[in-house]
Parts: C-alpha cells; sequence; structure tokens
C-alpha cells in the first residue's frame, strides 16, 4: 500500500512538474511575441497574460518584466532558457559540429541562422532599442553579446581544429566577421529593411562565410 501512495506522490509531482514547465513555456513565448509587437517599455504583464492565457498573477510569479525578455530571446534563439547554455549544447550546436566538410559547414550555418534569427529578430530588437535608454539593460545586452562572440569562437576554433579556417586573417578577426555575418541586426537589414527574401539571405550567409571565413 506505501508503494503505491510513493508511485502515487511521484506521478503527480511529475504531473505538477510538467505542468509547471508548460505554463513557463506558453509565458515566455507570449512574452516575446508581446515585447516583439509593442516593444519592452509599452509591454505589460495583461498583454502578456491574455497572450499566454493565464492570469497575470501567473505572469508575474515568472518575471520581473527582464527577466521575461531575455528568456523570450533564449527560447526564440535557441529553443530552451538558460543563461549559461552553450550554442554547441543544443541540438542546432550539436548538429553543426558533426558537419564533415566545409561546404555543408556553411550551408548549415546559413540554415541555422536563418531560423534563429527569424524567429528572434523581433524580440532582439526590442531588447536593443530598450537598452538605448535603459543602462542597465545596456549592461545586460553587453554581457550577452560577449557571451555569442565566445561561442562564435569556440565553433571557429573547432572549424580551425579541422583545417577549414583561413590562415591568412587574424582568428579574432574572422570571430568579429563571423559575428556580424551571423547577427540578427544583418538578417533584419537584409530581409526586413531590404527586402531580401529568406532564401536569399540562407544564401548570403552560406557564401560570405564560405568565401571571407573559411579556407
Amino acid at each position: 500500500m506505501a508503494e503505491v501512495e510513493s508511485s502515487t506522490r511521484t506521478y503527480r509531482s511529475e504531473l505538477r512538474q510538467r505542468q509547471a514547465a508548460e505554463t513557463r513555456r506558453r509565458v515566455v513565448e507570449a512574452a516575446g511575441e508581446v515585447f516583439s509587437e509593442h516593444g519592452y517599455q509599452a509591454a505589460t504583464f495583461a498583454q502578456i497574460a491574455k497572450r499566454a492565457g493565464v492570469s497575470v498573477e501567473t505572469v508575474r510569479t515568472h518575471g520581473p518584466k527582464a527577466a521575461l525578455m531575455w528568456a523570450a530571446v533564449e527560447v526564440a534563439s535557441v529553443g530552451v532558457e538558460g543563461r549559461n547554455i552553450e550554442l554547441v549544447a543544443t541540438d542546432v550546436g550539436k548538429a553543426m559540429i558533426e558537419v564533415g566538410d566545409p561546404d555543408g559547414f556553411a550551408a548549415f550555418l546559413g540554415g541555422a541562422m536563418l531560423t534563429m534569427n527569424e524567429s528572434a529578430a523581433g524580440v532582439w530588437l526590442a531588447v536593443t532599442g530598450a537598452a538605448q535608454g535603459d543602462s542597465e539593460l545596456r549592461g545586460h545586452l553587453a554581457e550577452r553579446l560577449a557571451g555569442i562572440r565566445r561561442q562564435v569562437a569556440y565553433v571557429l576554433r573547432v572549424v580551425a581544429e579541422r583545417g577549414w579556417l583561413r590562415a591568412d586573417v587574424p582568428f579574432d578577426d574572422l570571430v568579429e566577421a563571423c559575428c556580424v555575418i551571423t547577427s540578427v541586426e544583418s538578417y533584419v537589414r537584409f530581409v526586413r529593411l531590404d527586402g531580401k527574401s529568406p532564401e536569399e539571405y540562407k544564401a548570403f550567409v552560406t557564401r560570405t562565410v564560405r568565401d571571407s571565413i573559411l579556407a
């Protein structure tokens, strides 16, 4: 009997954890949509709650507002939350590292950056826009950009070990170039402002990485 009660408690605990995780996901995704549409300053917990189908108080428990914004950026970019999550630990990162040749790596990167930047563009623009007038957000943004750079550097070191990286340009310059080529801002300029198609953007990243970064 005690064993049955223990199993029941375990099941209920796991069920609550799944339900909490599902609620968290809905709130974070709704926050990303609201930030993208209204901007960081104008977005409200009430708007997020309505979009997520939960109470305002539930949204507050997942805040504060800045934390929700960064969570939304992470989920939109790589599909999971976590400030210290490394790209290479995600499904996209693992698949990227497993590519077996330079052309395949460039093509994979083009497709991956299209998927990530297309999803994250709206909330990322909300972040960068809000950071202009908020020194705290600006500091956090600088930390996030530094983290992105570290991850790009890690990937390019793997590429260099395979003999795929060009050797006539300083490594740090190649890292900076790759950061610019694959940035959300480049996607926004190429697709949203210049009116190019997503497929043209994907081809641009693939071609530019192949010609500028790889040997």
